[in-house]
């Protein structure tokens, strides 16, 4: 897994636009409003954190390409407002998605408990085989921690989504959990290839398969695992 292209550019480095795309990725990533969805989207794409970043209007989408086992892919990102009135201009955008980031911020209880919402809606109008991840953010605010690590793993599990704890400020878990998310997507196009080779139905049976997966829990420097280490089906 290395990255070939950098969406905004670091530093002095150039940019570098490979020859060959061999699959375009369209991710969605929602949450509440004010959770930090845009400024894991700017640290992912550019490697950039901007303090005093507004709120997103309407929609909007960045892109970075990385290698995944030997294969280019493109990641088309896109930011969904997580403002209740944009909800209908943003449903459509469901559409076509092969993953998503459900952003909840750990200092704000209220954005944690409106998950479950997210997760009806996103069901509601993506494909059923949507690969998805918990993303637990600003894991740098530890005194204002409002939502027990624990909580969102047990929900993590009862979901059948990935998990993680980032920092949009410190950059800490957020390629991780982009990169496993990735990692998941292309798993998940390789399988149904894989039955459509051999006349296989990718329906009710690949979607028991995914609903019947343990998560994955991408560990963060800031937050206890030990408890969490039987619930992981590998090292991250």
């Amino acid at each position: 897994m290395n990255e070939e292209m950098n969406g905004g550019g670091v530093g002095n480095e150039e940019e570098y636009v490979p020859e060959k795309i061999d699959y375009v990725f369209k991710v969605v990533v929602i949450g509440d409003s004010a959770v930090g969805k845009s400024q894991i989207l700017s640290r992912f794409a550019k490697n950039e954190f901007c303090l005093d970043s507004k709120s997103t209007i309407g929609v909007e989408f960045q892109t970075r390409t990385v290698t995944i086992k030997t294969k280019v892919i493109k990641a088309q990102i896109w930011d969904t407002a997580g403002q209740e009135r944009y909800r209908a201009v943003t449903s459509a955008y469901y559409r076509g998605a092969l993953g998503s980031m459900l952003v909840y911020d750990i200092s704000k209880r209220q954005s944690f408990d409106s998950l479950a919402r997210w997760v009806e809606e996103l069901r509601a109008n993506a494909d059923n085989s949507i690969v998805i991840m918990l993303v637990g953010n600003k894991a740098d605010l530890v005194d204002q921690r409002a939502v027990p690590t624990e909580d969102a793993v047990e929900f993590a599990k009862e979901q059948g989504l990935y998990f993680a704890e980032t920092s949009a400020l410190s950059g800490d878990n957020v390629d991780k959990a982009f990169f496993k998310l990735l990692e998941e997507i292309y798993g998940v196009m390789c399988k149904k290839s894989l039955e459509s080779a051999n006349g296989k139905s990718n329906g009710a049976e690949h979607l028991t398969a995914l609903k019947g997966s343990k998560i994955d829990v991408i560990a963060g420097s800031d937050f206890e695992t030990s408890e969490m280490k039987n619930l992981s089906t590998c090292s991250c």
